[in-house]
C-alpha cells in the first residue's frame, strides 16, 4: 500500500503538518491536473511538487535555473534518502553520462535541468525524456518565462513546447513573486491546460520594514548591526566591488563578515556560503547571486546598501529573512540618485518593450522608498493584496508624523 502525501511529510522531510495550501495543490497534481503555484519566499514551495514525485510512479523533472539553487535542493534530497540528482554546466562529462544511464534504469524519481539543457541540440534531451516514464514536470522560479517577472529569462520561453511535447503529463508552475500582469502571461506562456491555481498571502507580519537615507549609510549599518552581533544576516549590494569592500571594512570593525558574489572562484563562493550556513560566520555580503534556495531559518536581518531594480526582487530577498517566524528586520538605504544610476541600466537594446516594462518596476521600487504611509500596504498591494492602513511594523506605522494645516502657507 501505497504512502500518503501525510505520511511522506513526517517520515521523509519530518515536518508535522502542511502549511499554507500545500495539501490542496499534492491533491491536485496527483489528481494530474496542471497548476499554478504563488507562494512567498520560505512558504515551502518545493514540497510541493517533490511529495507528489515520490508519490507518483516515474520520473519528475524540475525546471530551475539556478545551479546553486538545484545543488542545494539535490543535497537536500540526498540526506533524506531520496534518488535524486541534477544535470547542468557544472558536471563533467563523465558524471554527466552516468546520471542519465540511472535515468534510463528508473533509478532517479527527481532530476533537476537548467532550462536550456532541456532544449538544447536539436531537442536530443526532449528525445531522451520521451522514451522514459516522466510522471510529472516542475517549472520553478517561474516568472522567468514572463516579460512582466523581474527576471526574465529568453531560453524559459521556450518551455511552452512541454505541455505539446507531454500532453498527458501534468505540469506545476511555482514562483514567489508575481504580479497580476506576470501572473497572466506565465499561465499564457506555458500553455497550461485549466490550472488550479493558489495564490498564498504575501504578508511577512514578523518581518519589520525600514528605509533610511543613504548619506552617511556606512556608520548608519555599523549602528545597526552593533544591536545584532549575536544574529544571522545578509547584506546586498549593487556591485562585486561594493561587496568585497564593504566585507573588508566590516572584518575591521570586528564583525564576522565574508563577500559572495558571482567573479568568486565557486570553491571559494561554497565555502563562504557554507561557513554562513553553518553559523561559523554571521554576515554575508553579497550581490544578488547570493540566496536563491538557501535554506536558512535563522537569518535576522536582510539589509539593501543599494535600491534594487523591482519590488519582486526586493520582496524576494527581504523574505530570506525570519522563515522560522521570529521577529527580523529589512533595512533598505535609499538614495535618488540609486534610481537613477539603475535607469542606465534598465535600457535593453532594441527593445523598448522590455525597457518600458524595468522603468516602470523601477519607478514603483522608487515610490517605495519615500512614501510617508505604511510599506508593510504598499509592498501588499504591489501583489494585488489588500491590506490595512496601519500594519504596527514598519518604520512609518511606528513613528509619528507630524501634520498641520499648511493651507494658507500654500
Amino acid at each position: 500500500m501505497k504512502n500518503t502525501p501525510q505520511e511522506i511529510l513526517q517520515k521523509t522531510f519530518g515536518y508535522t503538518s502542511f502549511r499554507h495550501q500545500q495539501e490542496e495543490i499534492i491533491k491536485n497534481i496527483l489528481a494530474q491536473r496542471d497548476t499554478f503555484v504563488l507562494m512567498p519566499t520560505g512558504g515551502g514551495k518545493s514540497l510541493c511538487y517533490q511529495i507528489p514525485g515520490l508519490l507518483l510512479d516515474g520520473l519528475t523533472i524540475v525546471i530551475c535555473p539556478l545551479i546553486a539553487l538545484m545543488k542545494e535542493q539535490v543535497d537536500a534530497l540526498r540526506m533524506n534518502g531520496i534518488a535524486a540528482a541534477y544535470l547542468n554546466s557544472t558536471l563533467p562529462y563523465e558524471e554527466q553520462r552516468q546520471i542519465k544511464k540511472q535515468v534510463s534504469e528508473n533509478k532517479l524519481k527527481l532530476l533537476y535541468l537548467a532550462p536550456e539543457r532541456l532544449l538544447r541540440t536539436e531537442n536530443e534531451f526532449i528525445s531522451f525524456l520521451k522514451n522514459l516514464h516522466v510522471s510529472l514536470v516542475a517549472i520553478d522560479e517561474a516568472h522567468c518565462i514572463s516579460a512582466w517577472g523581474h527576471d526574465f529569462r529568453p531560453e524559459y520561453s521556450m518551455l511552452s513546447r512541454l505541455k505539446r511535447d507531454f500532453p498527458q503529463v501534468p505540469v506545476i508552475a511555482l514562483t514567489a513573486t508575481a504580479d497580476r500582469l506576470t501572473r497572466i502571461d506565465i499561465l499564457e506562456k506555458l500553455e497550461l491546460h485549466d490550472p488550479a491555481t493558489f495564490i498564498s498571502s504575501f504578508n511577512r507580519p514578523n518581518i519589520r520594514y525600514g528605509v533610511e537615507p543613504k548619506r552617511g549609510s556606512f556608520e548608519k549599518l555599523l549602528n545597526f548591526l552593533d544591536d545584532h552581533r549575536e544574529d544571522a544576516g545578509i547584506i546586498y549590494c549593487l556591485s562585486r566591488n561594493s561587496v568585497e569592500t564593504l566585507a573588508q571594512n566590516l572584518s575591521q570593525e570586528g564583525f564576522k563578515a565574508l563577500p559572495y558574489h558571482a567573479g568568486l572562484d565557486k570553491e571559494v563562493r561554497g565555502k563562504h556560503q557554507e561557513l554562513f550556513l553553518k553559523d561559523e560566520i554571521k554576515i554575508i555580503v553579497a550581490t544578488i547571486a547570493f540566496g536563491m534556495g538557501i535554506n536558512k531559518s535563522n537569518v535576522r536581518y536582510v539589509v539593501h546598501m543599494d535600491l534594487p531594480k523591482s519590488i519582486e526582487g526586493y520582496y524576494q530577498e527581504t523574505g530570506r529573512a525570519g522563515r522560522d517566524g521570529l521577529s527580523s528586520e529589512a533595512l533598505l538605504f535609499y538614495s535618488y540618485a540609486d534610481v537613477n544610476k539603475l535607469k542606465g541600466f534598465a535600457a535593453i537594446e532594441n527593445n523598448d518593450k522590455q525597457t518600458g516594462i524595468n522603468l516602470q518596476k523601477l519607478d514603483r521600487m522608487a515610490a517605495y522608498g519615500e512614501i510617508k504611509t505604511c510599506r508593510r500596504k504598499f509592498l501588499l498591494n504591489y501583489f494585488d493584496e489588500q491590506a490595512p492602513s496601519h500594519c504596527g511594523n514598519c518604520d512609518v506605522c511606528l513613528t509619528g508624523f507630524e501634520t498641520f494645516d499648511g493651507t494658507i502657507l500654500a
